[in-house]
């Protein structure tokens, strides 16, 4: 019996007309990365294991698909690990790489292996699929494409108020109007951690506050609570939960509350800072929130924290994040290369395009013209015009059969495709073409030059 054929969950095949559209996409990220002053780089899709894991937290590591090893991987693994059953100690024998769990890694390794080769500060896009071993759901796909825009060797905070505004940018010419760009500062979040008497917990801490929108305030303290900060660390943090108004009421309410952190009020200037600078330089379409709680649960944010919100009408998760990380290519061995970046959510802003019917109606056409096939001689005649259109950049093509003409015409439909063009043996001896407009059945006999600057 033939196999009934899939695909592994969490992944999607992609029709021609969804294909356009993430075309679309890509191009208009791309050509705002590049207006910024980005410049394009690739990496491979799967790196050595020990350049991922330990890179984005216990939940990240968990997440991350391992390739195990060519040949007889297990005749090759340790035996007293394989006997102790013990999955962790197992795995680094029998996988040596893994598929990138982000760009945002192999970027840094990138530039720690070819630093000599780069001019610093060094901006770079990058986009690539990655894949998580994530539960699949509606807007988190286990394969999926990020697209990254990341500067390094700068500490300057105009780096990350020009982010904004490329966010900006792009949104606005996708037409994406009323989206919301989130920011906080790891700053603030370890000052929070050290004003509650927590910071060796800041991580838990943070993990846990990362998910106020999913699982709620009592949530998030009880989860505090599970990972051992005490009910009287939890309670002297309250007032973050309560912080509402403009992004100046909500610092101001910060300076109360991190009054004895100094690391806290340091991120706290950094805030105001990129805030008051895109008040003097202004926004398009989107809109810059404080967002006290927002933490992202990466471990090797260091300052600003962004994360972008869909417009309001679109029940879905975030469609951007990023931030800025003081050391992460330390992890490579090199030391005081600062950097920050962000990254765009293909598949939801896809998704958020649709439901929003968002995408212009040109960007699934493929063809624009197609000859209709009366024979062998009339074919010709017809693939030498052809020839001549997509010379002019008009997309054509010959049906490949002389079938029956409701056939052809009922393919035409069924493309979509906005003209057909037909030329049997009258036309041939006139030299002429006949151009059907399929949409408003209009017709007209042309020449080929004329068939050319009609198309156009």
């Amino acid at each position: 019996m033939a196999q009934k054929p899939s695909i592994p969950k969490g992944t999607r095949d992609f029709s021609p007309a969804e294909v356009s559209k993430r075309n679309f996409i890509f191009e208009t990220i791309r050509g705002q990365f590049q207006k910024f002053g980005f410049q394009a780089i690739e990496t491979p899709s799967f790196e050595n294991s020990e350049t991922l894991m330990g890179k984005y937290g216990e939940e990240g590591d968990r997440l991350i698909f391992k390739i195990l090893n060519s040949g007889d991987f297990l005749k090759k693994a340790d035996s007293q690990a394989l006997g102790q059953k013990d999955s962790h100690k197992i795995t680094s024998y029998i996988s040596e790489k893994a598929l990138r769990y982000d760009l945002t890694v192999p970027f840094a390794r990138y530039v720690v292996q070819h630093q000599n080769e780069l001019e610093f500060p060094f901006k770079r896009y990058q986009i690539q699929p990655v894949w998580r071993a994530d539960r699949p759901q509606k807007g988190r796909f286990r394969e999926f494409f990020q697209c990254d825009a990341d500067v390094v060797g700068s500490t300057s905070l105009w780096q990350e108020v020009e982010f904004v505004q490329l966010y900006d940018a792009v949104f606005t010419a996708l037409g994406l109007k009323g989206t919301t760009i989130k920011i906080n500062n790891r700053k603030v979040l370890s000052g929070f951690a050290e004003v509650i008497g927590e910071s060796e917990r800041l991580i838990d801490f943070t993990v846990a506050l990362d998910k106020l929108d999913k699982i709620g305030e009592d949530g998030v303290k009880k989860e505090m609570q599970e990972k051992g900060i005490s009910s009287e660390a939890i309670e002297k943090i309250q007032p973050i939960f309560n912080l509402t108004g403009s992004f100046s009421d909500k610092t101001e309410g910060l300076k109360d509350i991190l009054a004895t952190s100094e690391v806290g009020k340091k991120g706290i200037e950094e805030l105001e800072f990129i805030n008051s600078s895109l008040e003097s330089l202004g926004l398009q379409t989107a809109t810059l929130d404080l967002d006290v709680t927002l933490a992202r649960g990466l471990n090797y944010y260091t300052g600003a924290i962004f994360e972008v919100a869909a417009p309001k009408e679109v029940k879905l998760g975030s469609i951007g994040g990023g931030g800025r990380y003081d050391d992460l290519t330390g992890i490579f061995g090199l030391k005081d290369m600062s950097g920050v970046g962000i990254s765009f959510g293909l598949d939801r802003i896809y998704l958020v395009l649709e439901e929003l019917n968002l995408f212009p109606e040109t960007v699934a056409q493929n063809t624009k013209v197609l000859f209709i096939n009366f024979g062998e001689k009339e074919a010709l005649y017809g693939l030498k015009a052809i020839k001549k259109l997509r010379t002019s950049g008009i997309t054509a093509e010959l049906y490949p059969e002389d079938a029956k003409m409701k056939k052809q015409m009922n393919y035409a439909n069924r493309r979509e495709i906005p003209f057909v063009v037909l030329a049997g043996a009258e036309e041939m001896e006139q030299e002429k073409f006949t151009l059907k407009n399929m949409k408003s059945g209009e017709q007209f006999s042309v020449s080929v030059y004329e068939l050319v600057e009609k198309l156009k």
